[in-house]
């Protein structure tokens, strides 16, 4: 997942900009969102302060124009939320013993985690999205998987691993173990695929060399990593490709708004944006103008399919490049329906 809390500059541009048949179903998913509704002026009030004199509440959202009018919600907006009203905050749309899942960052500048909750309806949204971004990659029928992530209470590879299994996939959750030991276990079955963060696979490069284990022998096939910028920054995707003899691909989400994007099959430079799952904006720093296209700037978020916990127009730390050439026929199949 995504870096969120500071800003990171990703090397590679985004695909943004999708044909226009997607662009009307984004509006048609937030025309939708009767969900929505149910946040009533409470979040509106604990976040998006300056609303308070307006009256407003998510009735407001009558269209992609009237998303637009909003202010850009910020990390550090979520935070205050949640210790105001502990300890989930406001931005839920169900009772409370709807959720059924719990993940929460690493921590803030705070020091406290943000803490983030699914219901099954959202947790299913997630596995959409993996679906698609398993598809765009693409994982193979064959694909064994390993995942040598810590696990605990936090999203990363959570989704992605259940998401493979649901797909019928092979896959083993290798956290709690030493490197050494994730090494034998790959190589004991057979992994065609491994899902870690960029410095973790150039880590295992590095106890491979002290096993004298050949990496290149294993048979793994595809390093996808996430977490970090690494996988879309050139010299270290090609250090990653190189040691492992393998196929690297970058995958970026966050906590708050769940994976949203892959480097697609022949576009590994770039990231391709799920915009069946969001409306996606690269806004100025400092203001909520959006950049010219090809200008660098912040991407933006508004959630349209995790609507039990949803966010608007999230500031997500992450600043990209719309590639104004992208070519995104081939990924028109990744449409759903989520209501």
């Amino acid at each position: 997942m995504g870096a969120g809390g500071r800003m990171t500059l990703r090397a590679a541009s985004v695909s943004l900009g999708t044909p226009l048949g997607l662009r009307a179903r984004g509006k048609e998913l937030l025309l939708r969102g009767q969900p929505y509704r149910q946040l009533g002026v409470n979040f509106f009030n604990a976040v998006y302060r300056d609303l308070r004199s307006t009256g407003r509440d998510t009735s407001y959202l009558a269209g992609l124009d009237d998303l637009l009018r909003l202010p850009t919600l910020k990390k550090s907006e979520l935070v205050t939320d949640q210790a105001e009203h502990p300890p989930y905050g406001t931005n839920l749309t169900q009772p409370a013993g709807e959720y059924t899942r719990l993940h929460q960052t690493s921590g803030t500048t705070t020091g406290q985690p943000l803490r983030w909750l699914d219901t099954p309806r959202s947790w299913a949204a997630l596995m959409d999205c993996w679906r698609q971004i398993y598809r765009l990659m693409p994982l193979g029928v064959d694909d064994r998987c390993c995942f040598p992530f810590s696990f605990g209470p936090f999203l990363g590879f959570w989704a992605g691993f259940e998401a493979a299994v649901q797909e019928g996939r092979f896959a083993v959750a290798a956290g709690g173990m030493s490197s050494e030991a994730r090494l034998k276990l790959i190589a004991d079955n057979r992994i065609t695929l491994v899902g870690c963060t960029p410095t973790y696979a150039l880590r295992l490069v590095e106890v491979a060399a002290a096993q004298n284990v050949d990496l290149k022998s294993l048979g793994v096939q595809k390093i996808l990593v996430a977490g970090e910028p690494g996988g879309s920054v050139a010299a270290i995707r090609d250090r990653i490709a190189t040691a492992w003899g393998a196929d690297v691909i970058d995958h970026w989400g966050m906590t708050e708004v769940g994976p949203l994007g892959v480097a697609a099959a022949g576009s590994r430079g770039q990231l391709t944006i799920l915009e069946t799952e969001c409306i996606a904006e690269i806004l100025h720093l400092d203001s909520d103008a959006a950049v010219t296209p090809g200008e660098i700037g912040e991407l933006v978020i508004t959630t349209l399919c995790r609507i039990d916990s949803p966010v608007f127009r999230f500031r997500t730390g992450d600043l990209v490049r719309a590639a104004v050439d992208a070519d995104l026929a081939r990924h028109r199949d990744c449409t759903r329906h989520c209501f």
